[in-house]
């Protein structure tokens, strides 16, 4: 689906918010595509975001594919605005100990105030791409409160 972003700056301006996300940062997540509609995050595995089998766990699994939809909604809304999460759902598909992780978030529908991205997680290994999960997010517009 092609999208018009509403902000001319509207990549600096994502690529701005996400360097000054300290949650991000602290994880250790990179913003690695960014697009109207569309941005990926990558995360390395690293001992901190497994859970106890070795595994990433669900929290990381879930805060960058959180983050990839909010920022591709983001993407798309008008200069002066930022992006709040209203709603997700996530599916767990696959246990993920592949070394890095890419979340895809994309915008399935644009609204004025409510935007629905899907986010897809995949565990990436040398030859290797494992689907590890599945969301569905609802994102708000915030007006006058830029990110």
């Amino acid at each position: 689906m092609q999208f018009a972003p509403k902000d001319p700056d509207w990549e600096a301006r994502v690529r701005g918010s996400f360097a000054a996300q300290a949650f991000m940062s602290y994880l250790g997540a990179e913003l690695c595509h960014v697009a109207p509609g569309a941005v990926d995050i990558e995360l390395a595995l690293r001992l901190e975001l497994t859970q106890q089998h070795g595994f990433f766990h669900a929290g990381s699994t879930t805060s960058i594919a959180d983050s990839a939809a909010g920022y591709a909604a983001l993407t798309l809304f008008p200069a002066g605005s930022g992006v709040l999460t209203t709603e997700f759902k996530m599916n767990l598909l696959n246990a993920a100990r592949q070394p890095r992780l890419l979340a895809r978030g994309r915008v399935v529908k644009l609204g004025r105030t409510l935007t629905i991205c899907r986010g897809d997680v995949y565990g990436l290994g040398e030859d290797e791409q494992v689907h590890v999960a599945t969301g569905l997010f609802t994102m708000m517009c915030l007006s006058g409160m830029e990110d």
